[in-house]
């Protein structure tokens, strides 16, 4: 049974092109509870392709009270509530975030991303080493190497569920369609949490930009920076690779340590969604690098 809630799709912030080259960010802001001897500088927390700041709801509030630190969930352009842009690269996608740090007054902050969010943030570490302490990458890394074809069937399931002759009105219907591209249940339920409801209709509609992300996906396998020897962050680092997915092979470790001296570098069993896998884990070692780093600075 699919258990989330529908969100109403708005057609001014969706559907009209941005024309500024910056966008603003929707977020989620998670704050600490309780008294907190050690203040810790804010993160900001980063989602993957087709995610959202709500995926990692969860994880935010529980860094939030193990830190004591506010966590700001964004979501970036072209996802979750933020408006839309035809460009979707990196180096947009690290402006976008850039210009959200400015715009809220933070300092030394703290960047952790999953997939796509770890190469925005792992750029904007490059980019603006002073707005950043330190950066949390999972499964991603400063490295050119092509999505896997599975991204491809994921946006042409979802064009065969918005182009339907009699449009979608259900959950039910919506996943049945996606079946014929993805036959993991947990895929496809992750992928539907971008449906929304037309307002003022009973029908559902993607919120994400399909044919954006789908010009967008040899932009996402690239990385802006080549040459270590002119870019370096030489703060602390931590990436997580996910020893079941492809994203960091073995060969690309010798580049991530010369982008990034003060690297450290740890393996989870499991496949690309390291958070919805691992959260225990995750949550260790996060707080554990974390906490190291802040009291090192």
């Amino acid at each position: 049974m699919l258990m989330y809630r529908l969100q109403p799709l708005s057609f001014v912030r969706h559907y009209s092109a941005v024309t500024a080259s910056r966008v603003p960010l929707a977020y989620s802001l998670h704050k600490p509870r309780g008294h907190h001897h050690a203040k810790c500088p804010p993160i900001v927390f980063m989602h993957g392709l087709f995610g959202c700041r709500k995926n990692n709801r969860s994880m935010s509030k529980v860094l939030a009270s193990d830190l004591g630190a506010s966590v700001y969930a964004v979501d970036l352009r072209n996802h979750g509530d933020s408006p839309h842009h035809p460009k979707h690269d990196y180096t947009e996608l690290a402006l976008d975030v850039e210009k959200f740090i400015h715009d809220h007054g933070l300092r030394n902050v703290i960047l952790i991303g999953h997939s796509m969010g770890a190469k925005t943030a792992l750029t904007l570490a490059l980019r603006s080493p002073s707005l950043i302490s330190s950066v949390i990458a999972i499964d991603n890394g400063p490295i050119r190497l092509p999505l896997t074809d599975d991204f491809p069937r994921y946006i042409k399931g979802m064009r065969h569920v918005q182009s339907q002759p009699a449009p979608v009105t259900s959950l039910a219907q919506a996943d049945s369609l996606l079946s014929q591209y993805e036959s993991d249940p947990s895929i496809r339920l992750f992928l539907l949490t971008n449906l929304a409801k037309v307002p003022g209709h009973n029908h559902l509609h993607f919120r994400v930009p399909l044919d954006t992300l789908s010009s967008s996906l040899d932009a996402l396998g690239d990385f802006p920076y080549t040459n270590p020897q002119e870019t370096r962050f030489e703060k602390p680092v931590l990436i997580i690779r996910a020893t079941k997915s492809h994203y960091l092979p073995d060969e690309s470790k010798p580049l991530m340590h010369d982008f990034f001296p003060s690297l450290t570098m740890v393996d989870f069993d499991c496949g690309h969604w390291v958070i919805t896998e691992k959260p225990h884990e995750f949550r260790h070692v996060a707080v554990e690098f974390l906490r190291r780093a802040i009291s090192s600075s």
